[in-house]
């Protein structure tokens, strides 16, 4: 089971402003530096849980993904920003929040510089398609490259089943069209062997633990319920893989 460790905020550093959330670099009580999610920005709290699911997913995968920690924010910090926009964000997020490791000196990833084997790129697309990821496309990868590395971020986007929570188990099935965006499409020739391979690494027990880790304070009112709900999800989606890998097939067959 994934353990994330917990940080105390102490000082808000500056916004991203390219993020359609406003996360900011915050520093924290472990003297580590980290990219906030606040859960009082526009999606809410859903957007963390993504984040949290996905990243975690991701992790177990084999991507480089930023550690992702529980980070506390103290209403004490708003008192000291002189932008509206920002204290009121800060007051919003008053609590638990996601916090993930700030790479300093990472640049973002462009595919027309930045070398890669198919095999990698066929399992990211695979996997993007698997958490039905909206947001990695060539206006937007959510890459970056750090250390000569390529590392995922941002799954804000990712799993937006739960914004219709009623028809998931029919979510669950969809052949997520939207793929045929993605960034990485032209060069995964490997989907079929990423289907093989991943279907090898995720399981149910793999689901359950990582949504077991779900702060009640993001879930709310029936929280082991939700809980559940997500990793059957997982599951379901999982056993309807082909369905998403015929749709990348496909896509992939258009462009190329």
């Amino acid at each position: 089971m994934p353990s994330l460790r917990t940080v105390n905020v102490t000082r808000y550093v500056t916004p991203l402003r390219e993020g359609g959330s406003l996360p900011a670099i915050v520093e924290a009580d472990d003297d580590g530096m980290y990219v906030l999610k606040f859960r009082g920005a526009g999606q809410g709290p859903k957007a963390l849980i993504a984040e949290l699911i996905c990243g975690e997913l991701a992790r177990v995968a084999g991507f480089r993904v930023p550690e992702i920690v529980f980070a506390e924010l103290d209403v004490e910090l708003s008192r000291s920003e002189p932008d509206p926009e920002i204290q009121d964000l800060l007051k919003a997020s008053a609590g638990l929040n996601i916090g993930l490791d700030y790479l300093p000196g990472s640049i973002t990833f462009d595919p027309v510089v930045d070398k890669f084997d198919a095999g990698l790129a066929s399992r990211i697309v695979w996997f993007d398609a698997f958490v039905t990821n909206v947001d990695r496309t060539p206006r937007n990868s959510n890459m970056l490259m750090w250390h000569k590395e390529l590392w995922l971020i941002d799954h804000g986007a990712a799993l937006y089943f739960q914004h219709a929570w009623d028809r998931w188990q029919e979510q669950s099935e969809s052949r997520f069209a939207q793929i045929k965006d993605h960034v990485l499409l032209p060069f995964a020739s490997e989907l079929s062997v990423a289907d093989e391979h991943m279907k090898t690494i995720f399981s149910d027990s793999v689901f359950t633990d990582i949504c077991s880790i779900i702060p009640e304070e993001f879930l709310g009112k029936n929280a082991q319920e939700k809980r559940g709900v997500y990793a059957e999800f997982l599951t379901a989606r999982l056993a309807a893989s082909d369905k998403f890998l015929e749709e990348a097939v496909d896509a992939r067959k258009a462009l190329v």
